[in-house]
């Protein structure tokens, strides 16, 4: 499998760096959050970003406006059918996370990979909702 596109679950701090760093090395991504407020908000974020990693040097106008480009966000799941990888960024909340994996599970492609940001819920708790278990990590 080649890996072309992520899907971010959750625009907040975790979220819109995950997508940041990805769309930086040329993946296409779609941010996905239940606010459209958060995800303006996210986005204002990753284009602040880039204007201090210009500042430094570390990035061009153009490389900040194809990285834009790569970033598209929706309050729409279904809108990362298509993804490579799915992270999930959302609060650590163990029911929202099992809501979040079986709803993603029952829209990626069968080869997708689940992953979660989680720093205290069990991955093996988070990989029995989906029927992919074998394919849910931890990051």
């Amino acid at each position: 499998m080649s890996l072309r596109s992520l899907g971010v679950v959750g625009s907040g701090q975790m979220g819109n760096g995950i997508a940041q760093v990805a769309a930086s090395i040329g993946l296409q991504v779609v941010m996905y959050d239940i606010s459209e407020t958060n995800l303006k908000k996210a986005l204002v974020t990753i284009q602040s970003s880039c204007d201090r990693l210009i500042k430094k040097g570390a990035l061009t106008e153009e490389a900040k406006g194809k990285l834009l480009s790569q970033i598209k966000t929706t309050m729409n799941l279904s809108d990362m059918s298509q993804a490579d990888i799915i992270i999930e960024a959302a609060t650590e909340h163990l029911e929202t996370k099992l809501k979040i994996f079986k709803d993603i599970d029952s829209i990626a492609k069968p080869e997708a990979i689940l992953c979660s940001n989680t720093s205290s819920i069990s991955i093996t708790k988070i990989a029995s909702v989906t029927r992919r278990p074998q394919k849910v990590c931890g990051m």
